[in-house]
Protein backbone atom coordinates (compact mmCIF):
# COMPACT_ATOMS: atom_id res chain seq x y z
CA UNK A 1 0.00 0.00 0.00
CA UNK A 2 1.15 3.45 -0.70
CA UNK A 3 0.63 6.43 1.56
CA UNK A 4 1.46 10.13 1.54
CA UNK A 5 2.80 11.12 5.36
CA UNK A 6 1.04 13.48 7.24
CA UNK A 7 3.36 13.67 10.01
CA UNK A 8 7.16 12.08 10.42
CA UNK A 9 6.83 8.73 11.34
CA UNK A 10 9.87 7.08 13.13
CA UNK A 11 11.38 4.39 10.64
CA UNK A 12 9.12 4.68 7.89
CA UNK A 13 9.50 8.34 6.47
CA UNK A 14 9.42 12.06 6.96
CA UNK A 15 6.21 14.29 6.52
CA UNK A 16 5.37 14.64 2.99
CA UNK A 17 6.81 11.88 1.72
CA UNK A 18 5.25 8.96 -0.70
CA UNK A 19 6.03 5.93 1.14
CA UNK A 20 5.43 1.71 0.85
CA UNK A 21 3.83 0.37 3.84
CA UNK A 22 2.28 -3.18 4.69
CA UNK A 23 -1.47 -3.04 3.96
CA UNK A 24 -2.59 -3.63 7.69
CA UNK A 25 -0.13 -0.91 9.08
CA UNK A 26 -1.15 1.50 6.93
CA UNK A 27 -4.93 0.81 7.51
CA UNK A 28 -5.06 0.13 11.07
CA UNK A 29 -2.53 2.54 12.16
CA UNK A 30 -1.12 5.07 10.20
CA UNK A 31 -4.62 6.53 8.70
CA UNK A 32 -6.44 5.86 11.48
CA UNK A 33 -4.41 8.05 14.26
CA UNK A 34 -4.11 10.61 11.53
CA UNK A 35 -0.38 10.04 10.60
CA UNK A 36 -0.75 9.10 6.68
CA UNK A 37 -3.24 9.05 4.06
CA UNK A 38 -4.06 6.95 0.66
CA UNK A 39 -1.63 7.88 -1.95
CA UNK A 40 -4.19 9.40 -4.85
CA UNK A 41 -4.61 12.50 -7.13
CA UNK A 42 -6.82 14.06 -4.55
CA UNK A 43 -4.62 13.72 -1.52
CA UNK A 44 -1.84 14.57 -4.06
CA UNK A 45 -3.02 18.01 -4.85
CA UNK A 46 -3.93 18.76 -1.25
CA UNK A 47 -0.01 17.64 -0.47
CA UNK A 48 0.98 19.96 -2.74
CA UNK A 49 -1.92 22.91 -1.52
CA UNK A 50 -0.57 21.97 1.83
CA UNK A 51 3.33 22.59 1.35
CA UNK A 52 3.04 25.74 -0.65
CA UNK A 53 0.99 27.23 2.13
CA UNK A 54 4.14 25.78 4.39
CA UNK A 55 6.53 27.36 2.39
CA UNK A 56 4.48 30.82 2.51
CA UNK A 57 4.28 30.59 5.96
CA UNK A 58 7.60 29.64 6.65
CA UNK A 59 8.74 32.83 4.21
CA UNK A 60 6.47 34.80 6.25
CA UNK A 61 8.15 34.16 9.41
CA UNK A 62 11.38 34.76 8.17
CA UNK A 63 10.66 38.30 7.20
CA UNK A 64 9.09 39.32 11.04
CA UNK A 65 12.22 38.09 12.69
CA UNK A 66 14.27 40.14 9.96
CA UNK A 67 12.21 43.15 10.87
CA UNK A 68 13.02 42.24 15.07
CA UNK A 69 16.70 41.64 14.27
CA UNK A 70 16.30 45.66 12.61
CA UNK A 71 14.17 46.68 15.50
CA UNK A 72 16.84 44.89 18.00
CA UNK A 73 20.06 46.17 16.72
CA UNK A 74 18.47 50.29 17.18
CA UNK A 75 17.41 49.00 21.56
CA UNK A 76 20.36 49.09 23.93
CA UNK A 77 18.69 48.12 27.77
CA UNK A 78 19.97 49.98 30.51
CA UNK A 79 20.95 48.02 34.13
CA UNK A 80 22.75 49.44 36.82
CA UNK A 81 24.71 47.15 39.42
CA UNK A 82 26.39 48.27 42.68
CA UNK A 83 30.07 47.93 42.34
CA UNK A 84 32.40 46.27 45.69
CA UNK A 85 35.23 47.30 47.04
CA UNK A 86 37.44 46.64 44.21
CA UNK A 87 35.16 47.96 41.86
CA UNK A 88 34.19 45.24 40.29
CA UNK A 89 30.29 44.47 39.99
CA UNK A 90 28.37 42.99 42.37
CA UNK A 91 26.21 40.08 41.22
CA UNK A 92 25.02 39.32 37.63
CA UNK A 93 22.31 40.55 35.49
CA UNK A 94 20.56 36.98 34.82
CA UNK A 95 18.84 36.27 31.13
CA UNK A 96 15.85 36.14 32.70
CA UNK A 97 15.98 40.28 33.79
CA UNK A 98 17.06 40.76 30.27
CA UNK A 99 14.34 39.14 28.75
CA UNK A 100 11.53 40.84 31.16
CA UNK A 101 12.98 44.07 30.44
CA UNK A 102 12.64 43.37 26.74
CA UNK A 103 8.96 42.30 27.20
CA UNK A 104 8.45 45.63 29.79
CA UNK A 105 10.41 48.38 28.15
CA UNK A 106 9.87 47.41 24.39
CA UNK A 107 7.07 44.49 24.29
CA UNK A 108 9.10 42.31 22.46
CA UNK A 109 8.14 38.62 23.66
CA UNK A 110 11.16 36.36 23.45
CA UNK A 111 12.17 33.19 25.19
CA UNK A 112 14.96 32.16 26.99
CA UNK A 113 15.39 29.00 24.66
CA UNK A 114 16.38 31.02 22.05
CA UNK A 115 19.14 32.37 23.28
CA UNK A 116 22.20 31.48 21.65
CA UNK A 117 24.82 32.80 24.06
CA UNK A 118 23.84 30.78 27.35
CA UNK A 119 27.43 31.12 28.43
CA UNK A 120 27.64 34.94 27.94
CA UNK A 121 27.29 36.13 31.67
CA UNK A 122 26.65 39.81 31.90
CA UNK A 123 28.74 40.14 35.09
CA UNK A 124 30.89 43.49 34.78
CA UNK A 125 30.12 46.92 33.68
CA UNK A 126 29.56 48.15 30.62
CA UNK A 127 28.39 46.90 26.75
CA UNK A 128 27.82 43.18 26.53
CA UNK A 129 25.77 41.69 23.44
CA UNK A 130 23.62 38.87 23.44
CA UNK A 131 22.60 36.96 20.69
CA UNK A 132 18.96 35.31 20.22
CA UNK A 133 17.75 32.71 17.50
CA UNK A 134 15.00 34.35 16.16
CA UNK A 135 14.24 32.00 13.07
CA UNK A 136 15.71 29.64 11.14
CA UNK A 137 18.93 31.28 9.97
CA UNK A 138 18.27 34.82 11.67
CA UNK A 139 20.17 35.72 14.95
CA UNK A 140 19.65 38.76 16.42
CA UNK A 141 21.60 40.73 18.56
CA UNK A 142 20.20 42.53 22.01
CA UNK A 143 22.79 45.46 23.26
CA UNK A 144 23.19 45.59 27.04
CA UNK A 145 24.69 48.03 29.22
CA UNK A 146 25.98 48.03 32.87
CA UNK A 147 26.11 51.14 34.59
CA UNK A 148 27.72 51.78 38.11
CA UNK A 149 24.43 52.72 40.57
CA UNK A 150 25.06 56.22 42.18
CA UNK A 151 24.91 55.61 45.77
CA UNK A 152 22.59 57.92 47.96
Amino acid sequence: MQVILKKDVNKVGKKGEIVNVSDGYGANYLIPNGLAVINNKENLVILKKEEAEEKRLDAQRKIEASELSERLKGITLEFEASAGRRGEMIGTISHKQILESLRKLHDIKLDKKMIVDKDVIVNGFGKTTLKVNLYKGVIGEINIHVSLKEKK
